[in-house]
């Protein structure tokens, strides 16, 4: 891709780049609040004139590290985490004035109260339902953020201020969504892993507006190489869509082994892909329309979570997906869980192949998880007439 894609080539040192800028903005005084999920009501951040950041939890490095204080059979992305938080190796975490937490699986709940522990914490209590009692409220929630970002930075967030937050970030989420589009095309124009590195790295952006034109650019480079018949796959290359637990570049194993084993990943519907382009929709209350975002994702911590159920069999159809691979890290029992129901909904509606993957960071299931992929392939190459 980065013989052909000028910006992806851009994208993919924004990490480095960005964590430069980070120390440079934080020289001039400008305040930095580091998120670690997609309910973290950004617009919030942003309306407040600080800089959100998305913080590390995707390698296996710190692991170690953090298993001295946390339980091995914990989830990889929490150990990863607070890893890094520990050994102070994310950068992003490193220049954080504030952490912005919320109250989504147990296990995260008890890490943030050790993480209170290095930096300052907010946590908010994120309901478990989405109903208009949960949305009254997550709204006082908002407000509650609110005060504290106010108190922390000695700031006045103004409705003004709010409204052109709103603005930044749903074009932000437009930018991301038309990105993704693109890849509805058949062949795929870009790699499930290079998508992946280029939204993993997005999230690091320290300037949202600069962000929001390099994703642009990349859409039209890469509609520009469908139009000329450029991909680096065929219109017979399976089609997977990945659904259920964050991955990044770190984690990216499966992701990975797909597309070596003849596969492409054609649309990511977790938490960094599909389920962030939701946008802010218009209202007479803002604050409640940016409640309601939030609490529409379809994340496994809601119950019940029918909107998941509904979003996969829309992108199935969409991004005509041949199979769906449902990743999940050991030790995340709602999607786990969960995992079941998504399965037996996608056989009762879509009637496309189904895999769940029970895996964490390390390397060690690589050789058995090629042989369960290398079959799931073949089970669609024989459901499509014998075609690879």
């Amino acid at each position: 891709m980065r013989d052909v894609c000028a910006a992806f080539d851009e994208i993919a040192g924004l990490r480095e780049k960005n964590a430069i800028a980070l120390k440079v903005a934080k020289d001039r005084g400008r305040k930095v609040v580091g998120t670690y999920c997609l309910f973290s009501p950004v617009e919030l951040i942003v309306a407040a004139g600080a800089i959100p950041v998305s913080l590390c939890g995707t390698s296996a490095t710190p692991i170690p590290a953090a298993e001295k204080v946390l339980p091995r059979s914990l989830c990889p992305l929490i150990k990863s985490s607070y890893g890094f938080a520990l050994t102070d190796t994310c950068p992003f975490f490193h220049f954080s004035d504030l952490l912005l937490a919320e109250t989504t699986c147990d296990g995260k709940k008890k890490m943030y109260e050790l993480l209170a522990q290095m930096k300052p914490l907010h946590l908010m209590q994120l309901p478990q339902v989405q109903d208009e009692a949960a949305l009254d409220y997550w709204v006082l929630e908002l407000k509650r953020l609110i005060t504290r970002l106010e108190e922390s930075f000695g700031v006045r967030i103004t409705p003004e201020k709010l409204a052109g937050a709103v603005l930044l970030l749903n074009e932000e989420r437009r930018s991301l969504k038309a990105l993704q589009d693109v890849l509805k095309r058949r062949p795929a124009p870009i790699s499930g892993i290079d998508l992946l590195t280029v939204l993993h790295n997005r999230g690091f952006t320290v300037d949202k507006r600069e962000a929001i034109e390099l994703i642009d650019r990349l859409t039209t480079e890469l509609t520009e190489l469908s139009d000329q018949g450029v991909s680096p796959f065929s219109d017979r290359t399976p089609r997977i869509l990945l659904t259920g637990v964050p991955v990044g570049i770190g984690s990216e194993k499966v992701v990975r082994l797909v597309e070596e084993l003849g596969g492409s990943v054609a649309c990511f519907e977790s938490c960094g892909g599909y389920k962030k382009v939701d946008p802010v929709l218009p209202g007479n209350d803002l604050l409640r329309s940016i409640a309601e975002k939030y609490l529409r994702v379809p994340c496994s911590c809601m119950s019940p979570n029918t909107g998941r159920l509904q979003l996969l069999e829309k992108l199935v159809r969409e991004f005509d997906a041949d199979g769906v691979i449902d990743l999940t890290w050991q030790g995340c029992h709602t999607y786990n869980v969960e995992s079941f129901s998504v399965k037996r909904h996608l056989q009762e509606t879509v009637q496309v192949p189904f895999l769940q993957i029970e895996t964490d960071y390390s390397e060690s299931d690589t050789e058995q998880l090629k042989v369960r992929i290398e079959a799931f392939l073949e089970v669609i190459g024989t459901r499509r007439g014998g075609r690879p």
